[in-house]
């Protein structure tokens, strides 16, 4: 494995631990580091590999914990809106350039994550925009919104936690279902990446995966030793920056 590849690894302890103790996505943070060294499409798949494995142990972790009522409210049009999104993905994949970047051709995947990366990116920016929520009676078409963008991108942590924060569950319930949400999601779009016939990227990459998903497993474990919440302010506008800077990257075509 290439040395400089062990900044996936890396990125996906730290990120895997941010994720358990301050809400953010982990597929928002890791699907960045991914893009620098592989095609769009296969970062999105390797991060939704190593998302649903670190989603899986969480879960052993968590699961005393989960509140099933919103699992199954927020979950279920979740399921249908991953499997949209993720078919979107696809598509978009095979389209051809949209124009000549700086470095490389620019194909509308990678306007379409470049986008959402700009949008998610300044969510960790702004405390307006990181503290919004929605009434409950938002959650099932929360979870159809959701699951799109997870199954298109990854990008769910945010918009999950705009529909569920005034759920009224308690913060260990709340991360608890957060995550068997996000498994129904991953559950869902990955077996949609792979009909589109992207296995052999998986087994190419195999010890890289292994190595981010135990990473992540690590800063999973970690995370939950440090609940309740601690201030994350800083490391909020450190990765926002970076998102918002690899986007801009992206839609030039200089990654």
């Amino acid at each position: 494995m290439d040395g400089s590849l062990l900044l996936i690894p890396a990125a996906a302890l730290a990120a895997s631990l941010v994720t358990l103790i301050s809400g953010f996505g982990l597929g928002t943070l890791l699907l960045p580091v991914f893009a620098l060294f592989f095609p769009l499409e296969m970062a999105i798949l390797l991060t939704a590999v190593v998302h649903l494995l670190n989603n899986g142990f969480k879960l052993g972790l968590l699961w005393k914990d989960i509140h099933w009522t919103t699992v199954l409210r927020f979950g279920v049009p979740g399921i249908l809106g991953a499997f949209l999104g993720a078919r979107l993905m696809l598509m978009l994949g095979t389209r051809d350039p949209l124009y000549q970047g700086v470095l490389n051709a620019v194909d509308p995947l990678d306007l379409v994550i470049a986008g959402l990366m700009l949008v998610f990116g300044l969510f960790e920016i702004s405390k307006t925009l990181n503290k919004l929520s929605l009434p409950p009676n938002w959650m099932v078409p929360g979870g159809l919104i959701s699951g799109f963008f997870g199954g298109l991108s990854g990008h769910q942590g945010a918009l999950r936690s705009l529909f569920l924060l005034r759920s009224g569950l308690a913060e260990e319930a709340f991360i608890a279902s957060g995550v068997a949400i996000a498994c129904l999601v991953d559950l869902t779009r990955l077996p949609t990446y792979l009909r589109g016939g992207s296995m052999n990227g998986i087994q190419e990459q195999g010890p890289l995966l292994t190595a981010a998903t135990l990473a992540a497993f690590i800063g999973a474990w970690w995370g939950k030793e440090l609940i309740p919440k601690v201030t994350m302010r800083g490391v909020q506008l450190a990765v926002g920056c970076s998102i918002v800077a690899i986007a801009v990257l992206l839609a030039s075509g200089i990654l």
